[in-house]
């Protein structure tokens, strides 16, 4: 399974910012670390149980059921049973805007970018249409069964729409959360700002004025993960992606990543993605992925 975490990164492109990702996975479990960005963020379980944690709160979605994460807010998903099949849709906000000041920007769609209002994060299956139809015009657009105009009319449609039904149905709310996880955020930025360097857990207790014995732990309890999965995470999706968009050398990749030990990245990338560095690099070609 191959899921492009891209908070540092935007999704979509200029031409059209909406992006959707199916994840299916089966027979093992799984999480995707913590993390946030500026999109609004629909999950929508299609099959199998998800686990997922949003600005603390955690939930268990079952086939149908539908989350939304808000602009900015930390969030992680999993599966601890190992079978889930899921899609995550990600857009600005502006991207349903129709760029200018009317009462729906002033009002609703404003609010809701910069977090003064959110909507409610488990919506269950009020949105079970809604999230199919996103996933068919996608699937239309891919086949070259609908120009790229037609499905982002419809995708905008659809959106506006879920907007529409989300607010009749009272689930834009007042965002009561918008100052909370911000020791969260900052711990998150300051290891994706260093993992590529060897981060102690002395250094990174002084930074956040947590004892180096209680870190491991509050790293546990508030992201399911310990720092360092977490940290060797980053490690590997910077590496794929070097692997993925440039002809650097595998030994100079992983050194660039943070590995000094050259076997052990090829071996813990192997483990975790069923091939090696350099198969991959060759099936990132073939694909031409970096062209994506």
């Amino acid at each position: 399974m191959y899921f492009e975490l891209k908070e540092n990164k935007p999704h979509g492109t200029k031409d059209d910012p909406f992006s959707i990702y199916h994840i299916k996975n089966g027979g093992r479990s799984f999480q995707i670390p913590v993390h946030w960005h500026d999109e609004l963020e629909i999950i929508y379980v299609k099959s199998g149980f998800l686990t997922v944690s949003i600005s603390g709160e955690n939930y268990i979605g079952t086939p149908g059921d539908a989350f939304v994460v808000s602009p900015g807010n930390l969030h992680f998903m999993g599966s601890q049973i190992g079978t889930v099949d899921y899609f995550t849709f990600l857009f600005p906000v502006e991207y349903i805007s129709f760029c200018i000041n009317d009462m729906l920007d002033d009002k609703l769609l404003k609010p809701l970018k910069n977090g003064h209002l959110m909507i409610g994060p488990r919506i269950k299956d009020t949105a079970r249409e809604l999230c199919e139809q996103l996933v068919e015009t996608y699937m239309a657009k891919n086949k070259k069964i609908e120009s790229e105009i037609t499905a982002q009319i419809k995708t905008k449609r659809i959106l506006l729409q879920f907007i529409l039904e989300m607010w009749e149905k009272g689930l834009v709310i007042e965002n009561d959360k918008s100052g909370r996880n911000t020791v969260e955020k900052e711990m998150i930025s300051y290891i994706q700002q260093n993992f590529k360097e060897k981060i102690s857990l002395k250094e990174f207790g002084e930074q956040f004025h947590l004892s180096e014995k209680y870190i491991s732990r509050y790293f546990k309890e508030h992201f399911h993960i310990t720092l360092s999965q977490y940290i060797t995470h980053l490690r590997l999706e910077y590496a794929k992606q070097l692997l993925q968009d440039t002809d650097t050398p595998v030994t100079e990749i992983a050194m660039q990543s943070g590995y000094q030990n050259v076997s052990y990245f090829i071996r813990i990338f192997k483990k975790t993605y069923g091939v090696s560095p350099l198969k991959y690099k060759k099936i990132s070609q073939v694909h031409g992925w970096n062209r994506v």
